[in-house]
């Protein structure tokens, strides 16, 4: 009895570090389509988030494959493409950022990852700056806390970046409904308002603030994905996060949570490879 019980934990552990491999090194693409008669024009966009400077092949290939596959209008950053660690490269995210812009518009928001690196430039010598100028030089700026509109879809696409005191760990600090105002000002109710917010915790607010669409990263689908309980941790330590990935809807609002597409501190994903996300944006209800 006791050895078979053995023999079972053996197994089910050599089960999980295979999938580890496997779901650690692979990306699944998943399309969704969001609706509105605000929008007057189809759109369909691309969501990259948590790339945490991870290639898939060489320079990043199977990926810019996949998504020359999907033939997006334009590309969504939920950020976090590369990892706030001394002495961290960043040439796989850039190098993937360049390929990109010669090919597509990007709307890149910042993640908890790239804003850390910005405030505490003398931690992380020359990463910081190295990297958003070699953005600028391709043509990306990213949005931090602005809007672009896409006229011909009647579209606004917003970046936020909140304080880095909302990705408190254990627990989730109160935003007050004003917050995003003050930082982002008042949404144009006539537009169809997108918004990159990294961090998904606090879609009710955003959904208060307006945004008819959320794109979020941040969790990574939990790390661990089980039947029926979802995600095992988020990056914050709670255990079974509320958010862990797919489609959530608040009022009026929806947001697409991307499992991301690589991990960090935690560098293994199971039962949970990472996610290439389509968006069709459609006119009509």
């Amino acid at each position: 009895m006791i050895e078979g019980i053995f023999v079972a934990v053996i197994a089910a552990i050599c089960i999980c570090l295979a999938v580890a491999v496997w779901d650690s090194n692979r990306f699944v693409t998943v399309t969704y389509e969001v609706s509105s008669d605000k929008i007057t024009k189809p759109c369909r966009l691309v969501l990259l988030s948590d790339l945490h400077n991870k290639s898939f092949g060489e320079g990043n290939e199977r990926l810019l494959a996949a998504i020359d596959g999907t033939s997006p209008d334009a590309v969504l950053v939920a950020g976090d493409m590369l990892t706030a660690e001394k002495g961290a490269d960043f040439k796989n995210a850039l190098c993937l950022m360049e390929k990109l812009a010669a090919r597509y518009r990007i709307y890149y928001g910042m993640g908890n990852h790239e804003q850390h690196l910005g405030l505490y430039p003398d931690n992380y010598p020359g990463i910081y700056e190295g990297y958003t100028s070699g953005l600028k030089r391709v043509g990306v700026e990213p949005l931090i806390n602005e809007t672009v509109c896409l006229p011909e879809c009647n579209i606004a696409i917003c970046g936020s970046q909140i304080d880095k005191a909302y990705y408190r760990h254990f627990r989730r600090k109160p935003m007050e409904a004003s917050y995003l105002t003050k930082l982002l000002g008042t949404p144009e109710g006539e537009q169809f308002q997108l918004l990159i917010a990294h961090n998904p915790v606090y879609f009710d607010i955003y959904a208060e603030w307006g945004a008819d669409l959320v794109v979020a990263g941040h969790v990574h689908g939990g790390i661990m994905r089980l039947p029926v309980l979802g995600g095992v941790l988020s990056p914050t330590m709670v255990p079974f996060p509320k958010y862990d990935g797919g489609v959530f809807k608040e009022k009026n609002s929806t947001m697409i949570l991307s499992r991301g597409l690589s991990s960090h501190t935690i560098p293994i994903r199971i039962f949970n490879p990472g996610e290439l996300i389509v968006i069709d944006l459609l006119p009509g209800k």
